[in-house]
């Protein structure tokens, strides 16, 4: 089968990257690099706080910053590490979701029926693709969004010792982000060789540009990764050393749901933010296992800032205001702060008890839209860590997003800095007043709301909106992003 690659145009802006497929080495076992190391994390020197785990001359383990802010813990089985009260030197850890996509253009898509399906999948995976159609994907798209904004970033997952899993630690360590792998020697030695490869995901285009996606999860009922069943050692502490733990949907196609509470809770317990976005997976977990709905009701509510697209959340409450269907998550949540509905190219709304924020979109001509939503987050993430006010949050995401929607592909195309600056300076924010005015007047909202300027005039609007000018609002994110500041402990 003769396989090309050219431009892109992926039509759904909260794709996901996700799932398994087949490599090709002879014996796949985790990387031996990451477990010789009582913590596997590793990060070059070269990005701003980078962070390093290593074992220091005495055999307890050493988590050390730029800024020379070490810690050491024992290495004790019995340590109690709900005594240890330490600094979170890392600003974000993704959880979970780590994958390499393999985008490539195919004849035809995928056959309808699972066993044709299969068999395409097979025939794709016989041999390696050349390596310039690999890229980073999952959430290794936030993690990279997010260090490009000089946030400290650590990915805890599960890569194989494979081509694959070499790649995707070569992509993470060119951008200064950290690993943490959850698999342990025991997990290894008790699973099969296939179910402990790196995940891909086959991204297929045809000659129409229509897209298919092909991946081992799509003919598995269990997690790629079931045989994972407990925390280590190492991920807890990267946990604890977290200000926030990201977390979406797709990490239940890898890890079993008892796996994902047990990383909510303990981030819970140790005051780590977690930040949740179902995607498209919140509503076929919904309708799950019992287990999978007690598990996503639990992030629901255990969770400090939830994002959903309108159409997600829509099918999480069954209401189609987006305003309405926030504060219903606030209502049902017990941690949860923030509520973020992405309105797609129209903007974005933040809703929390007692104020709304809403921010319309950078106008940019759309090249690709995968990404877009990692790369959202990423800069959510950056405006709940330095303590923002809610409208410049919005405002920055939404220019992240759109920075990566004016490339092609997501993982290394992702939003680069230069790109996001530029955004800001050009102030080219949508002006769709009859969508802003017909969001915000449908109901009586008691809360206060502030919308960037050019949105609406306010008139005849019965709820008292306090307009925030744009120039205003840029001018504020601007030197934060030319001078990077070390973020601060994340307000409770």
């Amino acid at each position: 089968m003769h396989l090309t690659h050219k431009a892109l145009n992926f039509p759904n802006p909260n794709y996901h990257s996700h799932g398994p497929s087949h490599s090709f080495n002879s014996n796949p076992t985790p990387n031996p690099g990451l477990l010789t190391l009582p913590l596997n994390l590793l990060s070059p020197p070269k990005r701003r706080r980078s962070v390093l785990f290593a074992t220091n001359n005495r055999g307890a383990v050493q988590i050390a910053v730029a800024n020379n802010h070490p810690l050491f813990v024992p290495p004790s089985p019995s340590y109690d590490y709900r005594t240890f009260r330490s600094a979170k030197n890392v600003d974000v850890s993704t959880l979970g979701n780590l994958c390499v996509d393999i985008v490539l253009n195919v004849p035809q898509l995928p056959p309808p029926s699972f066993h044709e399906r299969k068999a395409f999948m097979d025939r794709l995976a016989s041999s390696p693709p050349n390596k310039k159609y690999w890229e980073a994907g999952g959430n290794c798209n936030m993690a990279i969004a997010a260090a490009r904004l000089g946030l400290s970033c650590v990915s805890i997952g599960h890569v194989g010792n494979e081509i694959y899993g070499k790649f995707l630690l070569d992509v993470l360590h060119d951008e200064g982000i950290g690993m943490v792998e959850m698999s342990n020697s025991t997990d290894v030695v008790n699973s099969s060789s296939a179910s402990i490869e790196t995940l891909l995901c086959w991204v297929l285009v045809d000659p129409l540009q229509r897209h298919g996606f092909c991946s081992r999860a799509d003919f598995s009922k269990e997690p790629a990764f079931h045989w994972m069943s407990t925390l280590r050692r190492e991920v807890k502490l990267a946990i604890r050393n977290s200000k926030v733990l990201f977390c979406n949907g797709y990490g239940f196609d890898e890890l079993s749901p008892s796996l994902l509470l047990s990383a909510v809770d303990y981030a819970v317990d140790v005051g780590t933010s977690i930040f949740f976005d179902p995607g498209p997976r919140g509503k076929s977990l919904s309708t799950g296992t019992a287990e999978e709905q007690r598990a996503l009701d639990q992030f629901l509510r255990m969770c400090d800032v939830l994002l959903l697209t309108s159409d997600e959340a829509e099918s999480l409450t069954g209401l189609g205001d987006p305003i309405l269907a926030g504060q219903e998550f606030l209502k049902r949540g017990i941690r949860t702060k923030w509520v973020i509905i992405k309105m797609g190219s129209h903007g974005s709304i933040l809703i929390t008890a007692s104020n709304i924020a809403c921010a319309p979109a950078f106008k940019v001509d759309v090249i690709d839209t995968v990404g877009c939503g990692d790369s959202f987050v990423a800069a959510v993430a950056y405006g709940y860590i330095h303590n923002m006010p809610l409208v410049n949050t919005l405002t920055i995401a939404n220019a992240v997003g759109a920075a990566t929607a004016m490339g092609c592909g997501a993982g290394r195309n992702v939003a680069k800095l230069e790109n996001v600056k530029d955004l800001l300076k050009s102030s080219n924010i949508s002006k769709d007043t009859k969508f802003w005015t017909n969001v915000l007047g449908k109901n009586a909202i008691a809360q206060e709301i502030t919308c960037l300027s050019h949105m609406m005039n306010g008139n005849g609007n019965p709820n008292h909106l306090n307009h925030v000018p744009y120039d205003n609002v840029a001018s504020e994110l601007l030197p934060k992003l030319e001078h990077p500041q070390i973020p601060g402990n994340v307000a409770a």
